[in-house]
C-alpha cells in the first residue's frame, strides 16, 4: 500500500547548500622576508624532522610533506599577524 503524501512537506522547499568560495593559494600573502625558495626549504626541513621522528618508515612521505606545509604556513601567518599588531 503506497504512502500518502503529506501536503505540508510537498510544498516546502529545501535549501540548496551554499557554494564555498575557495581561496586560491596564490592569494596568500606571506611576509616580505620569506620568498618561495625559503618557504620550500622550511617545509623540506619540517618534513625531514617528521620523517626522522617516525624512523623514516616508507609510505608516508606525502603525508609528512603536507603536514609540514600546513605547519610552516601557519607559522608564517602567525608571524604576519604578530608583525601587523606591532
Amino acid at each position: 500500500m503506497p504512502r500518502e503524501k503529506n501536503p505540508e512537506t510537498a510544498t516546502a522547499r529545501k535549501r540548496a547548500p551554499r557554494k564555498r568560495v575557495s581561496q586560491p593559494t596564490a592569494d596568500i600573502q606571506y611576509p616580505a622576508f620569506v620568498d618561495p625558495q625559503q618557504r620550500a626549504a622550511l617545509i623540506a626541513k619540517a618534513a625531514y624532522l617528521r620523517a626522522l621522528d617516525r624512523g623514516f618508515a616508507p609510505g608516508r612521505e606525502v603525508e609528512d610533506w603536507l603536514a609540514a606545509e600546513a605547519e610552516v604556513d601557519a607559522e608564517l601567518m602567525r608571524g604576519t599577524a604578530a608583525a601587523a599588531r606591532v
